[in-house]
């Protein structure tokens, strides 16, 4: 594990906020409230039904983790009122919100949304659209956020002359498809602040693109070049340049001969892709062939922290993610 990987688990220890895990039927999930808890990384609600929960792992010290199960919870009818006057502009009635309470997604969400925890993991068993459609329906984005998008925070071997000490953050890798201007402009945004409060370096940001300032002339590049110019308007504090290729983000005299007198050519950390094939190849591509640890997707844009597994998951990976949704419920 990355000394990142180490320094994220601390801060989430001294946050002390509170997790809860949806799927707490599953057994990595319950195995990984177990550890959450035993290393004091978050405080940890495990939904679900408690004597399922003892069967499938009847090992397991849960005596500090809170079971709640959201179909017999007191909790029930309050998360129910709650949803409904959320979404009865959407057409959702009283009895169809009752019912889906009874949803552990949903109802993981109600509890953030009434502030009864700080974040919530799923994903081990659901799709990243069953994870995430709560979430953006009751939480929402963040204020200055248009964009729910996702990044990885990629931690080079220890020679990597690249990035801020060898850690990058790639954006956006595992969401959004085809982004617009605007949502590759949030998407900046929002990975430049995963930069700052999870990975902890201060971003310098390049918009990918297969043209440096103008070698190359397509609506591609129009896009990049234009998202460039929206993210110096809505958030003038972040150090952004673009279009730039990669090498002249990367290396610094390739940077100084492509677009001298910039402050990110050649040293950026924080790169922002086109759209999500030159994300999810690049992320991969350098997590295989430099054997650099991709800690992520990290979902980022919400008003609080949701953050969705892979269904390859192991307990660590559960653990890990869980640790990253602390820090990021951080104020």
């Amino acid at each position: 594990m990355s000394k990142l990987m180490e320094s994220i688990k601390e801060k989430a220890r001294q946050a002390n906020k509170r997790i809860v895990l949806a799927e707490g039927e599953e057994e990595r999930i319950i195995l990984a409230a177990e550890k959450i808890s035993k290393e004091k990384i978050a405080k940890v609600t495990l939904l679900g039904d408690a004597e399922v929960i003892k069967k499938k792992c009847p090992a397991a010290d849960l005596s500090e983790v809170n079971i709640i199960n959201p179909k017999n919870s007191d909790l029930k009818q309050k998360y129910a009122d709650l949803l409904y006057e959320l979404r009865k502009n959407k057409g959702v009635t009283q009895e169809q919100a009752y019912a889906m309470t009874d949803n552990c997604l949903y109802f993981g969400v109600l509890m953030i949304k009434n502030g009864d925890c700080d974040g919530m993991v799923a994903g081990s068993i659901n799709s990243t659209g069953d994870v995430l459609r709560p979430a953006l329906q009751i939480i929402k984005t963040a204020k200055g956020i248009s964009t729910v998008s996702s990044c990885f925070i990629m931690c080079m071997p220890e020679d990597c002359k690249y990035g801020e000490n060898g850690i990058l953050v790639f954006g956006d890798c595992a969401v959004n498809i085809n982004p617009s201007k605007e949502e590759l402009a949030s998407i900046a945004i929002a990975s430049a602040a995963s930069a700052k409060n999870i990975a902890g370096i201060t971003p310098k940001v390049a918009m990918l693109s297969f043209s440096t300032k103008g070698s190359a002339k397509h609506e591609f590049v129009d896009k990049v070049r234009e998202a460039t110019e929206l993210v110096k308007t809505l958030a003038p504090e972040i150090e952004v340049d673009g279009e730039l290729q990669a090498d002249a983000a990367l290396v610094e005299s390739v940077g100084a001969l492509k677009s001298p007198g910039s402050s990110v050519a050649g040293k950026a950390n924080v790169l922002i892709f086109p759209d999500l094939q030159a994300g999810n190849i690049g992320y991969k591509l350098v997590q295989r062939l430099a054997n650099a640890e991709a800690i992520g997707p990290i979902c980022q844009g919400m008003a609080m922290p949701v953050n969705d597994l892979s269904r390859g998951c192991n307990v660590e990976d559960v653990v890990c993610v869980a640790a990253i949704t602390a820090v990021q419920a951080i104020k």
